[in-house]
């Protein structure tokens, strides 16, 4: 007997202890659907994150190297450094060695951390000019619901767009400008919770056309009060842009488009329109080795609104379509790209202190801090790691990584974020959908599946 309860005993300790194991993760599958080349038949496939492959960022993050520092690389070397790298001597030096043989400077990297002296950290690539380094990245809240709101106007003019669900799977977009600045971008809508961590994240400006009464509490009490710009604190047409274009199909909450020039004007008179840098992206024209071949990504928000990105070898760019038909884009023409897409999965919940149970408007709190499960899709791969936000300082920005904390290199160029709540709602394929196929199905639809003129009335704001 005494035998048996020492066995029984042994056998409780150890499932404890794997259950305290740091870097565990529950374990689900990304459906990965590949089809045969010469079929017509789709093969389910799965991946997993396993909970050793790769390990999970750790609860303490190891230390970033410094400027000065040389760190220890630990994935496989490559003949290419990364940008983190720093690459040893090539030959062995003589007793004297002779001018031909100093080693030439350590190139400098291009992110996550740190960055060459010209350079945007949101895009890899160069400043056009001082005036673009000089000013403040902005954040503009722009409505994709209902479907009467596209196309949007200027998205294809941000650095990085940030995609989220608002409620029962509507999304919106945070566009973030740098690089250009469009005299019409909208339609613009209302502030969400998340906003406030993007604010901090990119050390922005927030353009938004108003909100619920509990966030713009939480706005106007905010240390970065002066960098939020809305028509619901007084910002106008002739002052900073907010202007409205009335349509005689278009409800009126629709019609509100911003010019940014005129928004980075009122900023400069208020004294908040500094070039800061957000960092967190690492960035590299060649991709990393290891990369899985997916051409088509297909992301549902609960059946109410999808996103399908293809593809395009012949521009190296992923082109969206929605709903199953292409997504344009009214200011150019030309429907709505980026060079990398991120999906992230971050965790989603109301927030009982900000809005009661009885509250007629909510706002969901995505909880876009520590860490989480991440896919990076660029050059037509795709690539499994974490997302991770160090810290929630100023200028702290998202990063993507693999387990062992080093950088999962992005292509120079623009980013889509697509923000989810589960992995099982993302669909990367081999083989790319006919979308021609699916639109002309959809227009011979007899009925609509959704009421283009439907109100999104989920805050007081609009």
């Amino acid at each position: 007997m005494r035998q048996r309860i020492g066995l029984f005993l042994t056998l409780m300790l150890a499932l404890a202890g794997m259950t305290a194991l740091p870097g565990v993760a529950r374990s689900e599958e990304i459906r990965l659907q590949i089809t045969l080349p010469g079929t017509n038949t789709p093969i389910p496939t799965v991946f997993s994150f396993a909970t050793n492959t790769p390990v999970g960022p750790s609860a303490t993050p190891t230390q970033t190297p410094t400027a000065t520092e040389t760190p220890t690389a630990t994935l496989t070397p490559t003949p290419t450094p990364t940008a983190t790298e720093t690459p040893t001597a090539t030959f062995t030096p003589s007793v004297t060695p002779s001018p031909t043989q100093t080693p030439s400077p350590t190139p400098t990297p291009n992110g996550p951390f740190v960055y060459p002296e010209n350079v945007n950290p949101l895009t890899g690539l160069e400043y056009p000019n001082e005036e673009v380094k000089s000013r403040r990245n902005l954040i503009v809240k722009i409505s994709n619901y209902p479907p009467i709101v596209r196309p949007q106007t200027g998205v294809n003019l941000a650095d990085l767009v940030y995609e989220y669900e608002t409620e029962g799977g509507v999304t919106r977009f945070a566009a973030i400008f740098r690089t250009n600045a469009p005299t019409k971008v909208g339609s613009v809508r209302s502030a969400r919770l998340i906003d406030l961590e993007l604010v901090q994240m990119y050390s922005a400006l927030l353009a938004y056309s108003g909100t619920s009464a509990p966030i713009q509490q939480l706005i106007m009490s905010a240390d970065w009060v002066y960098q939020s710009f809305s028509p619901l604190k007084g910002d106008n047409c002739e002052d900073a842009g907010f202007c409205r274009f009335p349509r005689e199909d278009l409800p009126l909450e629709h019609t509100l488009f911003l010019d940014t020039n005129l928004l980075w004007a009122k900023a400069t008179r208020r004294e908040v329109n500094t070039g800061y840098k957000a960092r967190g992206f690492a960035f590299s024209p060649t991709p990393d080795p290891d990369g899985q071949p997916a051409v088509d990504a297909f992301i549902d928000w609960y059946g109410q609104t999808d996103a399908r990105w293809q593809y395009d070898a012949a521009t190296g760019r992923y082109l969206r379509y929605t709903d199953g038909v292409a997504h344009m884009d009214a200011g150019d023409g030309q429907q709505l790209w980026a060079d990398n897409l991120i999906i992230i999965e971050v965790p989603h919940d109301d927030n009982p202190v900000i809005f009661p149970p009885d509250a007629k408007y909510k706002s969901i709190e995505i909880q876009l801090w520590d860490q989480g499960r991440a896919l990076l899709l660029r050059d037509g791969l795709w690539y499994e790691g974490y997302w991770r936000r160090k810290d929630r300082e100023p200028g702290s920005a998202l990063q993507i990584i693999y387990g062992n904390n080093q950088p999962i290199m992005m292509k120079p160029g623009r980013t889509w974020v697509s923000v989810v709540r589960g992995f099982g709602d993302v669909i990367l394929s081999e083989q790319q959908s006919d979308m021609v196929a699916t639109a002309t199905a959809l227009a011979n639809l007899a009925t609509p599946t959704v009421n283009p003129n439907a109100v999104d009335t989920s805050d007081s704001g609009g």
